[in-house]
C-alpha cells in the first residue's frame, strides 16, 4: 500500500512540473509554419525573391566619377547629419535622408535609381541592403562616400593607418585562416508564418539599431572576443595575411548553399574587407538574418594601409556641390 502511494505521488508530481514548464513557455519563440521556423521562412522567401546576399552584392557600387555629370539619371539620397548637408554641402539634387528613414523616403524616388551617399561608403551600405531588400534592388551607394567626391569631406585621409603592420594578433602573410565548422542558425521571433512580413520586420529591426561597426584596434588587441569573418579570397589572404582566429567565409556565403552554417549566432561576429564598405552590406544582411554582426571601420586601410596595393583608398576629386545654409 505504502509503494502504491509513493507511485501515485510520484505521478502525481510530474504531471504538475509538465503543467509549470508549459505554462512558462517562451512566448517569443518563432511561428512555424509547415513545420519551419522564422529563420527559416524568412531565408526561404529571400531565396526564392532573388534577395541572396550574392544579389545584394552585386553591381551595387558606384564612383564618383561615374556619378558626376549623371546626377539627373538617379535619386540621391544623403544619409548624413542634417548639418553637414547643410552647412558643409551636398551634390547638387540630393535629398537628404537618414539611415532609420532610408525606405520610407525612397518612396519619392520617381522610379529612378537611388544612390545613397554618406562620409565615407560605410553607412551607406547598411542602406543599400535595406533597400535592395525592400523593393529596390538597383540601389548603389557612392564608393568612399562625400570623401570621393571633393576634399572638403574627407574624412578618409585621416582614418587610414598601419596598426596590423607587426602587431602581435596580425598573422602575416601566407596567413593562418581558421578552418570552418558548422553551426546552428539563430533564432528570430515574429508574431507572422509570411516571409514578407517577417523581411520587413527584420529590416525595420536592422535600420533602428543604426549602423553597426567596430574599430580596427578593437579587434586587433582582443581578436578571440569576436567571430572574425576575413571577406576576402584565398589569394589576397595569402598576399597579406589576416587577422590571427580569423576565418576566411566568401565563396560559400550564400543561402542556397548553407554558407551561413559556419557563422556562429552566440558570438559577435566581425566581418572586414579593404574598406568597411563591403562588410558593412554583408554586416546588414547578417543582422537581418538575426544575427548579431559589426562592421569593421575602414577595413584593411585602417590597418595595413601602406602595404595595400588594391582596394586602398587614394584621394578625393574636385566635384562641385552645393551649400544649402552658407
Amino acid at each position: 500500500m505504502l509503494m502504491k502511494r509513493n507511485w501515485t505521488l510520484l505521478v502525481v508530481f510530474a504531471a504538475l512540473v509538465l503543467v509549470f514548464v508549459g505554462g512558462c513557455k517562451d512566448e517569443t519563440t518563432p511561428p512555424t509554419s509547415n513545420g519551419d521556423t522564422a529563420f527559416e521562412i524568412l531565408t526561404e522567401y529571400m531565396a526564392a525573391n532573388s534577395m541572396d546576399l550574392s544579389d545584394i552584392t552585386s553591381n551595387w557600387i558606384i564612383t564618383a566619377s561615374s556619378l558626376y555629370g549623371n546626377e539627373d539619371n538617379y535619386y540621391i539620397m544623403d544619409i548624413r547629419s542634417q548639418g553637414d548637408y547643410d552647412t558643409l554641402g551636398h551634390i547638387d539634387g540630393a535629398v537628404h535622408s537618414s539611415l532609420g528613414n532610408i525606405v520610407t523616403d525612397a518612396a519619392s524616388c520617381g522610379g529612378k535609381p537611388i544612390v545613397v551617399v554618406c562620409y565615407t561608403g560605410q553607412g551607406a551600405g547598411h542602406a543599400v541592403t535595406a533597400l535592395r531588400l525592400s523593393g529596390y534592388p538597383d540601389a548603389k551607394s557612392l564608393k568612399f562616400g562625400m570623401s570621393s567626391w571633393n576634399e572638403r569631406f574627407d574624412k578618409w585621409t585621416s582614418n587610414t593607418g598601419d596598426i596590423g603592420i607587426g602587431h602581435a594578433n596580425w598573422e602575416p602573410p601566407p596567413g593562418g585562416i581558421t578552418s570552418p565548422t558548422t553551426f546552428d542558425y539563430p533564432e528570430i521571433s515574429s508574431s507572422s508564418t509570411d516571409g514578407a512580413t517577417i523581411l520587413e520586420e527584420r529590416v525595420n529591426a536592422m535600420l533602428t539599431g543604426g549602423f553597426q561597426g567596430v574599430a580596427a584596434s578593437a579587434v586587433l588587441d582582443s581578436p578571440t572576443d569576436y567571430f572574425i569573418n576575413n571577406y576576402w579570397t584565398a589569394t589576397d589572404v595569402a598576399t597579406y595575411g589576416n587577422i590571427s582566429s580569423a576565418y576566411r567565409i566568401k565563396e560559400d556565403l550564400t543561402l542556397a548553399d548553407d554558407g551561413f552554417a559556419h557563422l556562429d549566432p552566440e558570438e559577435t561576429i566581425v566581418t572586414y574587407c579593404w574598406t568597411g564598405q563591403g562588410s558593412s552590406v554583408v554586416t546588414a544582411y547578417l543582422t537581418v538574418l538575426g544575427y548579431t554582426a559589426k562592421s569593421l571601420k575602414f577595413g584593411a586601410n585602417a590597418m595595413i594601409y601602406d602595404e595595400l596595393t588594391s582596394g586602398k583608398w587614394t584621394a578625393s576629386a574636385d566635384y562641385p556641390y552645393v551649400v544649402t545654409t552658407p
